[in-house]
C-alpha cells in the first residue's frame, strides 16, 4: 500500500498518506512524528537545514518525484517494524547526535541515569581514570567525554562493527583524542591497567524473554548486545569480578540493570568485596543502575 496518493504529491498530502498507513501498525502513537521525521530525513538531501517548521511552512509545496520513491520506501520499511534510528541513521543521547547502524544498540534515555551518576562519582578525582566496557555505539563514553574535560577514558568491545561506529561518534562529538578504543572482551583489551571508575551498560536481557521483545528490538539491534543467558545475569558474573581487579581501591564500578535483576546483582557485588552498594531508579521507579565502591582495603 504506498503512502502517497500519487508521483508528485504536496508534502501535506504525502504526510498525510503515510501517516494513515504508519497508524495500521504496530505504534500508531508515534505515527505523525515517525512520518514527520523520515520526510524531513528525505528533504534534508537538498534542503539540508530543513527543519519541522520549515516542513509546517511549506507543507503545500510539491515532493519530487524521486523524493517521493523515497519517502515511500522509507514508510515501507518503518512499517515493517525497523526502528525509525536505523533507518535515518540518527540517535540523540545526552543531548549530543550519534550515527547508528545495525552493528549497535539504539542508546536509551534510561541509560542517562548512568551517565549522570558517573559523572557525579567521577568529582571525586582529579583526573578520573574511566573505562566503558561493552562501549556499543560510544553513547556513554562520549557524552563523559564532554562532562569530563579532565577524565582520562578508555572504551572497549567485543564487536569491530561496533567500535567502527564509536570512534565516528567520538570523531563527529569532537572528542576523538579524549577517548581510546580498544577492541576485546569485556576489561581483557586493559588486563593489567587500572581505573577509577568502571562503567558498564552490559547485555542483561534473558534469553526467556526473547519472544516477548519488540519486534524492532527483537528483530533488528544486535542480540549480541542484548541477551545474556537465561536470567540475564551471564555478563555481570564475569564483568563484576574483572571490574573489582581492575579498579584502584576507592573506586567504583556502575552498571546499568535489567528488571527484577537488583537482587542477583546486589548479591554478585557483596559475594565479590564491593561495599557501599546502592540502586538508582528510573523514573518509573524501576531499579536501573547499581553503584558500588571498591574499599580501600
Amino acid at each position: 500500500m504506498p503512502p502517497v496518493p500519487d508521483a508528485r504529491p504536496t508534502l501535506r498530502l504525502a504526510l498525510d498518506a503515510a501517516e494513515k498507513v504508519l497508524a495500521e501498525g504496530a505504534h500508531p502513537e508515534r505515527a505523525r512524528r515517525d512520518t514527520e521525521t523520515l520526510l524531513l530525513h528525505v528533504l534534508k538531501t537538498n534542503v539540508p537545514d530543513v527543519n519541522l517548521a520549515w516542513l509546517i511552512a511549506h507543507d503545500g509545496e510539491t515532493l519530487a518525484a524521486d523524493a517521493a520513491a523515497s519517502f515511500c520506501d522509507l514508510i515501507e520499511r518503518r512499517l515493517a517494524g525497523e526502528p525509525i534510528q536505523y533507518i535515518t541513521g540518527e540517535a540523540e543521547f545526552y543531548d549530543l547526535p550519534f550515527y547508528v547502524n545495525r552493528d549497535v544498540l539504539i542508546p536509551r534515555p534510561e541509560t542517562e541515569h548512568l551517565v549522570e551518576k558517573t559523572i557525579a562519582l567521577a568529582a571525586e578525582f582529579v583526573r578520573p581514570k574511566i573505562v566503558d566496557v561493552g562501549t556499543g555505539s560510544a553513547a556513554i563514553a562520549v557524552a563523559l567525554a564532554h562532562a569530563l574535560p579532565l577524565a582520562e577514558i578508555t572504551a572497549t568491545d567485543i564487536s569491530a562493527g561496533a567500535l567502527a561506529v564509536a570512534k565516528a561518534n567520538a570523531a563527529r562529538n569532537g572528542v576523538a583524542d579524549r577517548v581510546r578504543f580498544l577492541e576485546g572482551d569485556l576489561l581483557e583489551p586493559v588486563a593489567g591497567e587500572h581505573f577509577d571508575i568502571v562503567v558498564s551498560n552490559p547485555p542483561y536481557v534473558p534469553e526467556s524473554d526473547r519472544a516477548t521483545l519488540d519486534v524492532e528490538v527483537r528483530d533488528y539491534e544486535p542480540s549480541q548486545a542484548l541477551f545474556a543467558g537465561e536470567d540475564g545475569l551471564a555478563i555481570y558474573r564475569r564483568l563484576i569480578p574483572a571490574a573489582f581487579g581492575a579498579l584502584v581501591p576507592g573506586g567504583f564500578v556502575t552498571l546499568e540493570i535489567g528488571y527484577g535483576q537488583r537482587a542477583g546483582i546486589e548479591a554478585l557485588l557483596a559475594r565479590e568485596g564491593f561495599a557501599g552498594i546502592e540502586f538508582i531508579a528510573d523514573l518509573q521507579g524501576i531499579a536501573r543502575v547499581a553503584v558500588a565502591q571498591r574499599t580501600s582495603s
